[in-house]
């Protein structure tokens, strides 16, 4: 291949990665929906393809599947809806009661950095304005969390990605042979050999971490959920599926569920017996978590490590919001397999292997 062909191919490249990051940019909130149907559609191909390969029409067998989800979901919507609806306007009433305890706690350390460090750190006009802080930061997280669910725009987008993406999920789990069929025809043929390896190894890695996790955030969250609320923790519902749903975050479901159950504990139970029921939910959690569920489900299959994973997650959603969450991790196993085959590339070749002249 020429100099001048490498140049073309190289600038043709690059123009489709802008064109692709303008798109993004620009259709974000539209795109959301389909990607979303996108994931839902390759997760569901696998038993959508093993009931057509028993006689099912692929398109029988798409909306089957489909509408067994949907149902699944809003039954699970309508099993809870009573309980989260009253842990809701629980935890509205004794907002500010926890600010209260909040302020309290700020005001009692700072008295004691004062006892330590003297005046001239801390003073006295300090610790009364970051202690009085608590009351103000409470309501303004209730005031936004308000304005976000009562916002026309807020309640447009919901309701364009409960609707668009169940249809959208449809025709996509249809006509999925179809597409990556059609798409593996356009790749050029003298590198659709290595280019098709490497988007068997893109699948493997994914389809591992796509299934694997969500199965483990089920788990997780079925199991903290109910931990929690025979624990005795009157928000133990809310924090119990917040910390499992988050789980999907490397370590940040533990963190954010433990340190909330954790501080609730102590703000609800007033002797340290509730308190230590709630600590132990949590470390069987943690223990349930490192040692049976995810070396059985996920097991060694899943090559992203956990710190590649959560920078892929906060990059994609600074940059592009729910539609970057979604895309983070795709992209993050696409760039590794990629750097993991240029490495092997670079290993093999006389650039690495010559040796250093005399």
């Amino acid at each position: 291949m020429n100099a001048g062909a490498r140049i073309q191919r190289l600038a043709l490249i690059g123009v489709l990665l802008a064109v692709f990051w303008y798109t993004l940019q620009l259709l974000g909130p539209v795109l959301a929906p389909f990607a979303a149907a996108g994931v839902i559609a390759y997760a569901l191909d696998p038993p959508v393809t093993r009931l057509s390969r028993i006689g099912v029409p692929r398109g029988l067998a798409a909306l089957a599947v489909i509408l067994a989800i949907v149902a699944a979901l809003l039954l699970f919507a309508l099993l809870l809806y009573p309980l989260l609806r009253v842990q809701i306007g629980l935890l509205i009433i004794r907002s500010p009661r926890y600010a209260m305890l909040v302020q309290g706690w700020a005001r009692d350390q700072l008295t004691l950095l004062q006892e330590q460090f003297g005046t001239d750190v801390v003073n006295d006009k300090l610790r009364d304005l970051v202690s009085g802080q608590a009351a103000s930061i409470m309501s303004i997280v209730l005031s936004t969390i308000t304005s976000l669910i009562g916002g026309g725009f807020a309640i447009i987008n919901l309701l364009s990605v409960i609707v668009v993406t169940p249809v959208a999920g449809f025709y996509l789990l249809r006509d999925w042979q179809v597409m990556t069929q059609m798409i593996d025809s356009w790749l050029p043929l003298r590198y659709c050999v290595v280019i098709r390896a490497q988007a068997r190894e893109i699948d493997r890695i994914l389809s591992a971490w796509v299934r694997g996790q969500a199965l483990c955030c089920l788990f997780l969250a079925g199991y903290y959920a109910l931990g929690l609320s025979f624990a005795g923790l009157d928000l133990g519902l809310i924090v119990g599926l917040s910390a499992g749903l988050l789980s999907f975050i490397p370590y940040v479901g533990s963190i954010v569920g433990g340190t909330t159950a954790l501080g609730l504990a102590l703000a609800q139970f007033p002797n340290w017996h509730g308190v230590a029921w709630v600590g132990a939910v949590l470390l069987a959690g943690q223990i349930l978590e490192g040692y049976v569920i995810y070396p059985r489900i996920l097991g060694d299959r899943v090559e992203l490590p956990a710190i590649w994973v959560i920078f892929a997650l906060l990059a994609g959603g600074a940059a592009f919001g729910f539609l970057g969450v979604m895309l983070a991790v795709p992209i993050a196993a696409t760039i590794g397999v990629l750097c993991r085959f240029w490495l092997r590339r670079y290993l093999a070749s006389p650039l690495y292997l010559d040796p250093a002249p005399d």
